[in-house]
């Protein structure tokens, strides 16, 4: 019985270190440009040993995803529950809602020493260039939050438009992909760029809400009116 226990620490110890490795390679060089061979160096393991704990690349890059996002869809669900039940049946502030959904990836981004700031970067990556198995992959994985937190975004500002609002959520999730994808365009265009994670929540959340309030477009306006 105690070698069985010591096999299955080292299974499991192998396992995250093919995960560690391949999450850092899938940030680095998205997934069609990352190979199992980069992985089974980095990892320090043989194919096999990829083959036996997750049986595909395609495998492999899920459950990636999945030992993290299982974490973050935790986090804002709690939180949203938490306001919810705090307001007493009063819609959430756009402030609020805004400070649930993306508050708790800006943290994880933000997290240099547990591997939270290279997830954030694989997923700001992925959203910009995704395969089809990743789209399906992720509209089931964050089915359940996108519709309580777009309800919720309904309540908050009910002289906007459902569109309008789809639309802005939208816009808000590009910005903060790009973000926090380690895409440095502004360093490219002016020689320098002050990156400090910790620093990117309050300047990312200060935007986003300035979007989320924006003055409706004057034909959104006109057909509002009708």
């Amino acid at each position: 019985m105690p070698q069985i226990a010591d096999d299955s620490r080292a299974g499991a110890d192998t396992a995250a270190r093919i995960l560690d490795a391949s999450e850092w390679l899938f940030a680095e060089h998205g997934f069609e440009g990352t190979s199992m061979r980069m992985i089974t160096t980095r990892a320090a393991v043989n194919l096999a040993s990829v083959n036996y704990h997750f049986g595909s690349k395609e495998a492999l890059f899920q459950e990636v995803f999945r030992r993290r996002l299982a974490e973050l869809n935790r986090l804002r669900l709690e939180a949203l529950n938490r306001m919810e039940a705090e307001s007493d049946g009063t819609a959430l502030k756009p402030s609020q809602v805004l400070e649930g959904f993306f508050g708790p990836p800006l943290e994880m981004a933000a997290d240099t020493e547990h591997g939270g700031h290279t997830f954030m970067r694989l997923l700001g990556r992925t959203y910009t260039e995704p395969a089809e198995f990743v789209r399906k992959f992720m509209a089931i994985e964050y089915a359940e939050v996108v519709e309580r937190y777009t309800v919720a975004l309904y309540a908050a500002l009910p002289d906007v438009p459902k569109a309008e609002i789809v639309w802005r959520l939208h816009f808000m999730m590009g910005a903060v992909s790009y973000a926090i994808s380690g895409i440095d365009a502004l360093a490219l265009l002016t020689g320098h760029f002050d990156d400090d994670p910790a620093l990117l929540k309050p300047r990312l959340t200060a935007f986003l809400l300035g979007g989320l309030r924006a003055p409706l477009p004057e034909p959104l306006k006109v057909s509002a009116g009708k």
